[in-house]
């Protein structure tokens, strides 16, 4: 476990951000998943020792969010949102200055500086000013000044805002290499499939809240789909079958259904004379997850 929460909880005013909070996080790509305005980067703010809460607690490899956050933003590369650059410094320039700020000695952090920017993709670019930098590259300069200092963890704070479908993938994959060399990722993003693609356990929050956590393998099995669509009497076919289905038309859809589901269908579309059309298991995706859970 490398973050834990308990009713972790911020209010702005008579608003909460984040209500209740009490999730845990062990080692690997976590994706931290929900819609704009959700309470992630609030969340992350609070996880860095940035924004104090209102109530609750929390630690981050075994640190007090409240009393130890200077220890914690030691072992963090941090990713944030928003811009954290100055423009005037060209990447190489300001990458070696975040490495100084986080304790480097200079010819280390111009070092690492290099490499990092080397492996998101800036190659001699790196050597001109930031305001001359696209939206995609400053993401690349941002995430090399988060790897300067080789933290124990990433926060990532939507990664692949601003970018061209293809920087986006190469960020991804960059993002892919750092969780498998054993570095532990924090991926946050209403972009489902930038965290299906990369992570292995996501939480999703709404509204401050959470809403699920868990293995996207074990959550995306647990809401498998088959979907039906018959000639006619849909409500005959599954009658004293339990499961949780919805009829449009004569179009079935079953959620979470028993294994021995497809026998007794056959059973009952043959001993009611039900002609049937077409029958499928639904490919569950983070996305249909998503939906189906803000949806309840």
């Amino acid at each position: 476990m490398i973050i834990e929460t308990r009713n972790l909880t911020k209010y702005y005013g008579d608003v909460p951000a984040v209500k209740k909070l009490s999730i845990t996080i062990e080692e690997g790509a976590t994706g931290l998943l929900g819609p704009n305005g959700a309470g992630k980067s609030t969340l992350i703010r609070m996880l860095l020792g940035l924004l104090r809460p209102s109530s609750g607690s929390g630690t981050v490899l075994g640190f007090d969010i409240k009393k130890e956050g200077i220890m914690i933003r030691e072992k963090i590369g941090y990713m944030p949102e928003h811009d954290c650059l100055i423009e005037n410094m060209t990447a190489v320039d300001f990458v070696t200055y975040m490495g100084v700020i986080r304790g480097l000695p200079k010819e280390d952090a111009l070092q690492r500086a290099h490499e990092t920017l080397y492996y998101a993709g800036i190659g001699e670019e790196r050597y001109r000013k930031i305001k001359e930098y696209s939206t995609g590259m400053k993401q690349r300069i941002k995430l090399a000044q988060a790897l300067v200092h080789d933290p124990e963890i990433l926060f990532l704070d939507e990664p692949t805002n601003g970018m061209d479908p293809f920087g986006r993938e190469e960020i991804l994959e960059i993002i892919k290499d750092i969780s498998k060399k054993g570095k532990n990722v924090l991926l946050s993003s209403h972009i489902l499939p930038d965290v299906e693609g990369v992570c292995d356990n996501v939480i999703l929050i709404n509204k401050g809240e959470l809403v699920v956590e868990g293995k996207i393998k074990e959550l995306l099995e647990r809401k498998n789909m088959l979907e039906i669509r018959v000639k006619r009497n849909p409500e005959e076919l599954l009658k004293n079958i339990e499961c949780e289905y919805e009829i449009f038309g004569n179009t079935i859809k079953i959620k979470d259904y028993p294994r021995n589901i497809y026998s007794e269908i056959l059973k009952n579309a043959a001993e009611n004379n039900i002609q049937i059309r077409y029958m499928s298991d639904v490919r569950n995706s983070l996305e249909n997850l998503f939906i189906n859970l803000l949806g309840d």
